[in-house]
Protein backbone atom coordinates (compact mmCIF):
# COMPACT_ATOMS: atom_id res chain seq x y z
CA UNK A 1 0.00 0.00 0.00
CA UNK A 2 2.43 2.11 0.67
CA UNK A 3 1.32 4.81 3.03
CA UNK A 4 2.09 7.94 2.74
CA UNK A 5 2.20 9.82 6.52
CA UNK A 6 3.27 13.29 7.55
CA UNK A 7 4.78 14.11 10.81
CA UNK A 8 2.67 15.95 13.56
CA UNK A 9 5.92 16.66 15.63
CA UNK A 10 9.54 16.04 15.40
CA UNK A 11 9.03 13.28 17.97
CA UNK A 12 5.63 11.28 17.39
CA UNK A 13 2.52 11.59 15.84
CA UNK A 14 1.78 11.11 12.07
CA UNK A 15 -1.45 11.44 9.96
CA UNK A 16 -2.64 10.34 6.11
CA UNK A 17 -5.30 11.06 4.00
CA UNK A 18 -4.94 8.02 2.02
CA UNK A 19 -6.77 5.40 4.05
CA UNK A 20 -10.51 4.93 3.50
CA UNK A 21 -11.54 2.70 6.42
CA UNK A 22 -15.20 2.02 5.10
CA UNK A 23 -13.00 -0.47 2.38
CA UNK A 24 -12.41 -3.75 4.28
CA UNK A 25 -8.32 -3.71 4.68
CA UNK A 26 -6.33 -6.36 3.17
CA UNK A 27 -3.86 -7.97 5.72
CA UNK A 28 -1.25 -6.85 4.22
CA UNK A 29 -2.71 -3.46 4.35
CA UNK A 30 -3.69 -3.62 7.66
CA UNK A 31 -0.78 -4.85 8.80
CA UNK A 32 1.38 -1.86 7.34
CA UNK A 33 -1.05 0.49 9.06
CA UNK A 34 -0.80 -1.50 12.20
CA UNK A 35 3.38 -0.54 11.95
CA UNK A 36 2.74 2.40 10.97
CA UNK A 37 0.78 3.13 14.13
CA UNK A 38 3.54 1.52 16.27
CA UNK A 39 5.61 3.51 14.77
CA UNK A 40 4.37 7.03 15.37
CA UNK A 41 2.37 6.09 18.85
CA UNK A 42 -0.67 8.67 17.35
CA UNK A 43 -1.80 8.15 14.02
CA UNK A 44 -4.30 10.16 12.52
CA UNK A 45 -6.69 8.79 9.35
CA UNK A 46 -8.33 11.95 7.88
CA UNK A 47 -11.82 11.91 6.02
CA UNK A 48 -13.33 8.95 6.96
CA UNK A 49 -17.53 8.31 6.30
CA UNK A 50 -17.94 5.81 8.29
CA UNK A 51 -21.35 3.76 10.08
CA UNK A 52 -21.20 2.80 13.63
CA UNK A 53 -20.53 -1.20 11.86
CA UNK A 54 -17.68 -0.25 9.75
CA UNK A 55 -15.76 1.75 12.86
CA UNK A 56 -16.45 -1.19 15.03
CA UNK A 57 -15.09 -3.30 12.51
CA UNK A 58 -11.93 -1.66 12.01
CA UNK A 59 -11.38 -1.03 15.93
CA UNK A 60 -12.20 -4.97 16.50
CA UNK A 61 -8.72 -6.02 14.18
CA UNK A 62 -6.64 -3.83 16.75
CA UNK A 63 -7.58 -6.00 19.58
CA UNK A 64 -10.60 -7.06 22.02
CA UNK A 65 -13.07 -3.76 22.39
CA UNK A 66 -13.52 -3.18 26.55
CA UNK A 67 -16.99 -1.56 26.51
CA UNK A 68 -16.68 1.00 29.40
CA UNK A 69 -17.95 0.98 33.06
CA UNK A 70 -19.99 4.44 32.30
CA UNK A 71 -22.65 2.36 30.35
CA UNK A 72 -25.13 4.47 30.17
CA UNK A 73 -23.51 6.50 27.71
CA UNK A 74 -22.52 3.14 24.97
CA UNK A 75 -23.75 3.24 21.61
CA UNK A 76 -27.28 2.04 21.23
CA UNK A 77 -26.91 -0.38 18.65
CA UNK A 78 -22.88 -1.37 19.79
CA UNK A 79 -22.10 -1.46 23.31
CA UNK A 80 -18.03 -1.43 22.88
CA UNK A 81 -19.10 2.32 21.17
CA UNK A 82 -18.64 5.02 24.11
CA UNK A 83 -20.69 8.30 22.91
CA UNK A 84 -18.53 11.37 24.06
CA UNK A 85 -20.61 13.88 23.90
CA UNK A 86 -21.58 17.54 25.39
CA UNK A 87 -24.93 18.02 23.04
CA UNK A 88 -28.51 17.58 25.14
CA UNK A 89 -31.29 16.07 23.73
CA UNK A 90 -35.08 17.42 25.44
CA UNK A 91 -32.69 18.30 28.39
CA UNK A 92 -30.22 15.46 28.89
CA UNK A 93 -27.07 14.09 27.93
CA UNK A 94 -26.40 12.68 24.64
CA UNK A 95 -22.93 11.31 25.94
CA UNK A 96 -19.99 11.69 28.08
CA UNK A 97 -19.00 16.01 28.09
CA UNK A 98 -15.67 16.04 29.87
CA UNK A 99 -14.04 12.39 28.84
CA UNK A 100 -10.60 12.61 30.92
CA UNK A 101 -9.45 16.41 30.73
CA UNK A 102 -6.12 15.31 32.61
CA UNK A 103 -3.09 13.43 31.51
CA UNK A 104 -4.00 9.72 31.84
CA UNK A 105 -3.87 6.16 29.89
CA UNK A 106 -6.74 4.59 29.40
CA UNK A 107 -8.02 1.85 31.09
CA UNK A 108 -4.50 1.62 33.25
CA UNK A 109 -7.34 1.15 36.36
CA UNK A 110 -7.88 -2.19 34.39
CA UNK A 111 -5.84 -5.84 35.07
CA UNK A 112 -5.34 -5.88 31.30
CA UNK A 113 -5.31 -2.69 30.22
CA UNK A 114 -5.85 -0.95 26.97
CA UNK A 115 -3.62 -1.10 24.13
CA UNK A 116 -5.44 1.46 21.22
CA UNK A 117 -7.93 4.08 21.80
CA UNK A 118 -9.76 5.00 18.49
CA UNK A 119 -11.59 7.75 18.09
CA UNK A 120 -13.98 8.89 15.45
CA UNK A 121 -14.81 12.62 15.28
CA UNK A 122 -19.02 13.28 14.21
CA UNK A 123 -19.51 16.44 15.12
CA UNK A 124 -16.14 19.28 15.97
CA UNK A 125 -16.86 22.31 17.70
CA UNK A 126 -16.19 25.88 16.19
CA UNK A 127 -13.11 26.49 18.81
CA UNK A 128 -11.10 24.25 20.99
CA UNK A 129 -11.11 20.08 21.23
CA UNK A 130 -8.12 19.00 20.73
CA UNK A 131 -6.43 15.99 22.03
CA UNK A 132 -3.24 16.81 23.90
CA UNK A 133 -0.57 13.95 23.81
CA UNK A 134 2.59 13.02 25.57
CA UNK A 135 5.36 10.82 24.44
CA UNK A 136 6.10 8.31 27.62
CA UNK A 137 9.27 6.85 25.81
CA UNK A 138 11.11 9.93 25.37
CA UNK A 139 9.97 10.70 29.28
CA UNK A 140 11.73 7.67 30.44
CA UNK A 141 14.99 7.79 27.64
CA UNK A 142 15.49 11.13 29.39
CA UNK A 143 15.40 10.29 33.17
CA UNK A 144 18.92 10.15 34.66
CA UNK A 145 20.31 7.26 34.67
CA UNK A 146 20.03 6.99 38.84
CA UNK A 147 16.23 7.49 38.19
CA UNK A 148 15.76 4.75 35.65
CA UNK A 149 17.50 2.10 38.27
CA UNK A 150 15.55 3.55 40.92
CA UNK A 151 12.06 2.67 39.18
CA UNK A 152 13.26 -0.65 37.87
CA UNK A 153 10.92 -3.19 39.52
CA UNK A 154 8.33 -0.61 41.40
CA UNK A 155 5.02 -1.58 40.54
CA UNK A 156 2.21 1.58 40.66
CA UNK A 157 -0.68 0.66 42.75
CA UNK A 158 -4.03 1.80 40.15
CA UNK A 159 -7.99 2.60 40.89
CA UNK A 160 -10.41 4.39 38.48
CA UNK A 161 -10.12 7.68 38.86
CA UNK A 162 -8.11 11.03 38.75
CA UNK A 163 -5.08 11.07 41.45
CA UNK A 164 -5.22 15.14 41.42
CA UNK A 165 -8.66 15.89 41.34
CA UNK A 166 -11.07 14.04 43.07
CA UNK A 167 -13.67 16.31 43.62
CA UNK A 168 -16.57 15.07 42.21
CA UNK A 169 -18.04 18.59 40.84
CA UNK A 170 -14.76 19.19 39.17
CA UNK A 171 -15.33 19.33 35.70
CA UNK A 172 -11.59 17.57 35.55
CA UNK A 173 -12.40 14.99 37.67
CA UNK A 174 -12.50 11.58 36.23
CA UNK A 175 -15.98 10.78 34.95
CA UNK A 176 -18.36 10.18 38.17
CA UNK A 177 -19.44 6.45 38.08
CA UNK A 178 -22.43 5.44 39.78
CA UNK A 179 -22.22 3.36 43.07
CA UNK A 180 -22.58 0.22 41.07
CA UNK A 181 -20.28 1.05 38.65
CA UNK A 182 -17.75 2.39 41.24
CA UNK A 183 -18.31 -1.63 42.84
CA UNK A 184 -17.02 -2.67 39.64
CA UNK A 185 -13.43 -1.04 39.85
CA UNK A 186 -10.35 -2.71 41.80
CA UNK A 187 -6.86 -2.10 42.75
CA UNK A 188 -4.84 -3.14 40.07
CA UNK A 189 -0.83 -3.18 39.42
CA UNK A 190 1.74 -2.16 36.52
CA UNK A 191 4.74 -1.17 36.21
CA UNK A 192 6.23 2.36 36.21
CA UNK A 193 8.55 1.49 33.85
CA UNK A 194 6.80 -0.92 31.52
CA UNK A 195 8.18 -2.62 28.68
CA UNK A 196 5.91 -2.29 25.52
CA UNK A 197 4.17 -5.47 24.93
CA UNK A 198 4.69 -5.35 21.39
CA UNK A 199 7.85 -2.81 20.82
CA UNK A 200 9.69 -4.06 23.76
CA UNK A 201 10.63 -0.13 24.37
CA UNK A 202 10.51 0.93 27.93
CA UNK A 203 7.70 3.83 28.59
CA UNK A 204 6.60 5.37 31.83
CA UNK A 205 2.72 4.00 32.39
CA UNK A 206 0.29 6.04 33.69
CA UNK A 207 2.46 8.31 36.15
CA UNK A 208 -0.53 10.91 35.83
CA UNK A 209 -3.95 9.90 36.38
CA UNK A 210 -4.85 6.43 38.07
CA UNK A 211 -2.08 5.74 39.54
CA UNK A 212 -2.52 6.41 43.33
CA UNK A 213 0.62 4.42 45.28
CA UNK A 214 3.47 2.38 45.05
CA UNK A 215 3.52 -1.26 46.55
CA UNK A 216 5.27 -1.34 49.43
CA UNK A 217 6.08 2.36 49.78
CA UNK A 218 4.79 4.72 52.34
CA UNK A 219 1.92 6.87 50.84
CA UNK A 220 3.44 9.96 51.18
CA UNK A 221 6.38 9.08 49.68
CA UNK A 222 4.63 7.33 46.68
CA UNK A 223 3.13 10.46 46.02
CA UNK A 224 6.02 12.71 46.11
CA UNK A 225 7.77 10.11 43.38
CA UNK A 226 5.00 9.82 41.09
CA UNK A 227 4.11 13.52 41.15
CA UNK A 228 8.19 14.62 40.54
CA UNK A 229 7.17 11.76 37.86
CA UNK A 230 4.22 13.01 36.07
CA UNK A 231 5.81 16.67 35.85
CA UNK A 232 8.37 15.29 33.72
CA UNK A 233 6.26 13.27 31.64
CA UNK A 234 3.65 15.90 30.76
CA UNK A 235 6.22 18.50 30.58
CA UNK A 236 5.48 20.73 27.04
CA UNK A 237 8.48 19.14 25.19
CA UNK A 238 7.34 15.90 25.26
CA UNK A 239 3.52 16.99 23.80
CA UNK A 240 1.48 17.55 20.96
CA UNK A 241 -1.91 18.51 19.87
CA UNK A 242 -4.25 17.32 17.67
CA UNK A 243 -7.18 19.16 16.23
CA UNK A 244 -10.34 17.04 15.01
CA UNK A 245 -12.15 17.65 11.51
CA UNK A 246 -15.28 15.83 10.79
CA UNK A 247 -14.64 12.66 9.97
CA UNK A 248 -11.03 12.20 11.69
CA UNK A 249 -10.19 8.89 13.07
CA UNK A 250 -7.18 8.93 15.40
CA UNK A 251 -5.68 6.10 17.16
CA UNK A 252 -3.18 6.01 19.47
CA UNK A 253 -0.69 3.60 21.58
CA UNK A 254 -2.55 3.80 25.19
CA UNK A 255 1.23 1.75 26.81
CA UNK A 256 3.83 4.39 24.99
CA UNK A 257 1.21 7.56 25.68
CA UNK A 258 -0.55 9.88 27.65
CA UNK A 259 -3.45 12.16 26.70
CA UNK A 260 -5.48 14.87 28.06
CA UNK A 261 -8.76 15.56 26.42
CA UNK A 262 -9.33 19.66 26.72
CA UNK A 263 -11.93 21.50 28.25
CA UNK A 264 -14.33 22.93 25.76
CA UNK A 265 -17.59 25.53 25.66
CA UNK A 266 -20.65 23.17 26.98
CA UNK A 267 -22.70 25.29 24.23
CA UNK A 268 -20.00 24.48 21.15
CA UNK A 269 -21.38 21.00 19.89
CA UNK A 270 -18.75 18.05 20.04
CA UNK A 271 -19.71 14.45 19.16
CA UNK A 272 -17.21 11.46 19.17
CA UNK A 273 -17.30 8.11 19.18
CA UNK A 274 -14.79 5.77 20.95
CA UNK A 275 -13.96 2.23 21.02
CA UNK A 276 -10.78 1.21 23.38
CA UNK A 277 -9.29 -2.18 22.97
CA UNK A 278 -7.59 -4.59 25.13
CA UNK A 279 -4.01 -5.90 25.28
CA UNK A 280 -4.03 -9.76 24.78
CA UNK A 281 -2.19 -12.06 26.74
CA UNK A 282 0.30 -9.53 28.73
CA UNK A 283 1.72 -10.99 32.07
CA UNK A 284 0.46 -9.19 34.95
CA UNK A 285 3.59 -7.03 36.89
CA UNK A 286 5.55 -8.37 38.91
Amino acid sequence: MGIELRALSDGFGAETHQIDLSQNLSQQQFDELTRAFFASQVLVLRGQRLSAAQFHAFARRLGPPEPHVIDQFHHPQIADILILSNVLRDGKPTGLADAGTYFHSDYSYLAEPARATTLYSIQVPSRGGDTLFANQYAAYDDLADAMKRRLDGLVALHHYGNRDDQDKASRTVASVLSAEQEARMQWVRHRIARPHPVTGRIALYAVSGSSFGIEGWPQDEARDLLDELKRHATHEKYQMAVRYGVGDVVIWDNASILHSATLTDPADPRTLWRITTKERGVPPAH
